[in-house]
């Protein structure tokens, strides 16, 4: 089984990538971030054609979240239970599902804009949030992982240069001791292979050849519990579907199980 996690940075603009990847790379289930479409516009006829069926937690031009199973999906559960709004809205960071033998949670972590601003607050309220939902899950017998654009390096080998990230978010204590706080429920980070240099990072701005230079960072993270990370046979940064015209600014990590 192989499983995936992408930020695609806008779903209608990367439709053509992201089905052709589908395609190519085998993947029975992907978790989605930053669609930035509404429900009714997310793509599930066009997926549906290629043997996939959705579940989409979306609400326009920000944010949002999904995950497509040609293996499966039930027990859908849109939004983080018990999470926190943002300036009264509850913005569409998380959906869960079951897929086969696995529950996945798809995750889209709150950037933090910056230490001391509110949603830097609220990135840390979210992320506790995220971990009393998921404890159960994690603690349980079933394959279970909680997949995403995290919006934190979890260490300073994370990130290009650890000089160049001082004082900014992604890389605060805070933000660390609340990944730390997730993997005590029962998780641990299935870190991926770079098919690439020595680091397997994730994201490369599209600013100042931040790709071209691998001046990157790992923040789209799997998170596994003891049963999902023993079925792990392999996982790795597909940092080709980085390249070229119209990609995302983060590539798929796909990780493949043996269940």
């Amino acid at each position: 089984m192989r499983i995936a996690t992408w930020n695609v940075n806008s779903i209608t603009a990367r439709l053509p990538r992201l089905l052709a990847w589908l395609e190519s790379s085998g993947t029975d289930v992907l978790c989605i971030q930053e669609t930035k479409t509404t429900e009714e516009a997310f793509p599930a006829d066009a997926l549906a054609e290629l043997g996939y069926e959705s579940a989409v937690r979306a609400t326009g031009r920000w944010n949002g979240v999904a995950i497509v199973s040609r293996v499966g999906l039930a027990d859908v559960v849109g939004g983080l239970p018990g999470g926190p709004d943002y300036d009264g809205v509850e913005e569409p960071r998380a959906i869960s599902a079951t897929c086969g033998p696995v529950r996945v949670w798809s995750v889209y972590v709150p950037n933090g804009r910056e230490v001391g601003h509110p949603h830097f607050a609220y990135k840390l309220q979210w992320l506790k949030a995220l971990r009393d939902a998921v404890a159960d899950d994690a603690a349980g017998d079933r394959p279970f992982a909680v997949l995403g654009d995290y919006n934190i390096a979890p260490h300073d080998s994370d990130v290009w240069d650890p000089a160049a990230f001082i004082g900014a978010t992604h890389v605060t204590p805070e933000e660390r001791e609340t990944l730390a706080a997730l993997r005590a429920t029962g998780l641990d980070d299935v870190v991926p292979r770079p098919l690439k240099y020595d680091q397997p990072f994730t994201y490369w701005d599209y600013r100042q050849l931040g790709f071209p230079k691998n001046r990157g960072m790992r923040i789209d993270l799997v998170y596994g519990n003891d049963p999902f990370r023993s079925a792990v046979s392999d996982a790795y940064v597909d940092r080709e579907e980085r390249k070229g015209k119209g990609a995302s600014d983060h590539a798929p990590v796909v990780t493949d199980l043996t269940v």
